[in-house]
């Protein structure tokens, strides 16, 4: 059986070899992966290696066929969550940053990012799979629908680190979205309140006998561009809280997000978006994100790449992404 020649990708650039190798053979003792080492089984551009180097996007790494044993297998938690080597490569193919600290995804609709009763594939179980020798966390969420930026801490101290900033509102998060509606005016803030899936122009028209507490919500809002009952629209939210933007959407600005099932059921779609439409998806995509390095402690500004099913309705409307 032939050895196998893997080429590093952009997502594990700067990786050492160990980690890498740890990563997508959890199950190989480290000894053996010396061992191997040593013996020049393991190469990198056709050099022999000691283990620890840096490695670099287009490096070439020979993967003798002794270790085809250690590759990861299908994955399966207590709770139910079942997810095959595939499902595991598509959510690597989605990695736009990843270092020791963090690993930032441009997450596809449709894929939870939690785990739980009858959800099948989730992004916290399979970054863990993906990463078995870090501690994976959520430090912030997206609708399953949505897609977008998600980032997770792959150690304790960057998760810590990261919440806070989502607590405090110190990252920046922006979302570009298509709006089945004209909104008027173009650009503004809304700031009301919510809950229970319901929006309050004040916290005392909230009915008491609901058992909770009003949360604030405020969203900056832009008008990209609008094409008749269309909106091209960029959100800024404030605040965090569940549905936002999708609620502030339907039921302060009139218009629903496009491919919402939720909020706009009842929202008759534009005859002219209709009929360019090839997907039910939700048209919401967390675009951009600016946050501080929990190590590093530099500013980063990451984009993402927009989704797929979002480019015929796009091109054909002539919209742009900022």
């Amino acid at each position: 059986m032939a050895a196998e020649i893997v080429t590093i990708s952009k997502t594990d650039d700067g990786t050492r070899l160990q980690r890498w190798f740890v990563r997508n053979y959890p199950s190989m003792p480290l000894r053996e992966f010396y061992k191997l080492c040593r013996g020049g089984q393991i190469r990198v551009n056709s050099k022999r290696v000691h283990g620890r180097e840096i490695l670099n996007a287009g490096d070439a790494i020979r993967i003798p066929p002794t270790i085809g044993g250690f590759a990861t297998r299908l994955q399966k938690s207590s709770a139910g969550d079942k997810f095959s080597l595939t499902d595991l490569e598509e959510l690597r193919q989605c990695i736009i940053h990843n270092d020791d600290d963090i690993v930032v995804f441009n997450k596809p609709a449709g894929l939870a990012v939690q785990g739980g009763s009858g959800i099948r594939k989730s992004i916290d179980k399979m970054a863990a799979a993906l990463f078995p020798y870090d501690k994976i966390s959520l430090v912030h969420r997206l609708d399953k629908e949505t897609s977008g930026l998600l980032v997770v801490a792959k150690n304790q101290r960057a998760a810590q680190h990261l919440s806070a900033q989502f607590q405090n509102k110190d990252a920046h998060k922006e979302y570009l979205a298509l709006l089945n509606g004209d909104v008027k005016p173009s650009r503004g803030v809304i700031d009301n309140y919510m809950i229970k899936g319901q929006v309050f122009d004040t916290p005392e028209r909230v009915n008491s006998g609901t058992g909770q507490r009003p949360q604030r919500a405020v969203t900056n809002y832009q008008v990209l561009a609008s094409a008749g009952n269309i909106s091209w629209v960029l959100f800024s939210p404030k605040t965090g809280r569940t549905h936002q933007l999708r609620l502030h959407s339907a039921l302060t600005l009139g218009a629903p997000i496009v491919g919402d099932a939720l909020y706009g059921r009842d929202c008759l779609v534009d005859p002219a978006l209709a009929s360019i439409l090839v997907t039910n998806n939700l048209f919401l995509f967390a675009y951009k994100l600016t946050f501080q390095h929990p190590a590093t402690g530099r500013m980063m500004t990451l984009r993402a790449s927009v989704p797929d099913f979002m480019m015929p309705v796009i091109k054909l409307l002539e919209l742009k992404v900022p």
